[in-house]
């Protein structure tokens, strides 16, 4: 996606000027600033809306986060960024590259995690007994809830050994590596009936690299939300300043 030239034009600017150098059609910027992602215009004597570069910097600085989050979660943060200091919004999307690397990491984890699966064949049956994990473990290792687990085995998706009098869940390496996969693919947004299919056709050829290019596709997205947010940090910064420096007059 191409990106608008750097430097907001000076000046009062009307609704298609703000448009243009934002990348918005006229409407999405009127939209916009409906529901309150960019500060109201001023408007002039014959009632037209007056936009500032400011606003071109808060437009851009919503597209970059609607491509990084997704644009509900963009609505909801970049009013609230707008209003903060320079270093609670720093945080804020230092925060955002944070989870987006971890998603980066499970989602190589599940790729480590597929190739195991197809070079194992009958090595589980020598897999140790130190290398199971706990309900509890294996959850703090994905990142999700123990509810989570009991969830996907509930509808097939994993299998877990269970052992002790209590019958007490645990997982043997088979199970780690197949709940890697699935957890990568749940947060990449397949629905259930899809991981199924997914994970039941693992010991095929065919099912094999048709996750692989999930997982492939899953990691480009993500770069993708890397990049998006990575050309946040100077119009938003523009933004944050803009605020607060004191009315003029």
């Amino acid at each position: 996606m191409d990106e608008p030239p750097v430097r907001p034009r000076r000046g009062p600017l009307r609704t298609a000027d703000a448009a243009r150098e934002s990348g918005y059609s006229p409407q999405q910027v009127r939209d916009l600033e409906r529901l309150g992602v960019i500060p109201p215009a001023a408007r002039s004597d014959n009632g037209y809306r007056c936009y500032t570069a400011a606003h071109v910097h808060a437009l851009r600085s919503y597209r970059g986060l609607a491509a990084a989050v997704g644009p509900v979660a963009a609505r909801a943060m970049l009013p609230e960024l707008r209003t903060a200091t320079l270093t609670e919004a720093a945080s804020a999307v230092s925060a955002l590259h944070v989870r987006l690397a971890r998603e980066r990491e499970e989602a190589l984890r599940a790729q480590e995690a597929l190739l195991a699966v197809r070079a194992e064949a009958g090595e589980s049956a020598f897999a140790r007994e130190s290398d199971a994990m706990t309900i509890t473990e294996l959850a703090g290792a994905l990142g999700v809830r123990p509810s989570a687990l009991r969830f996907w085995e509930q509808e097939g998706l994993l299998t877990p050994e269970r052992v002790t009098s209590l019958r007490a869940r645990r997982y043997g390496l088979p199970a780690i590596r197949t709940a890697r996969i699935v957890a990568a693919l749940r947060s990449a947004g397949y629905g259930v009936p899809e991981v199924r299919d997914i994970v039941g056709s693992l010991d095929g050829l065919a099912g094999f690299e048709e996750t692989r290019r999930l997982l492939g596709d899953r990691l480009d997205r993500i770069a993708a939300r890397s990049v998006a947010l990575l050309r946040v940090g100077a119009d938003l910064a523009a933004v944050v300043m803009a605020e607060q420096q004191p009315p003029q007059g």
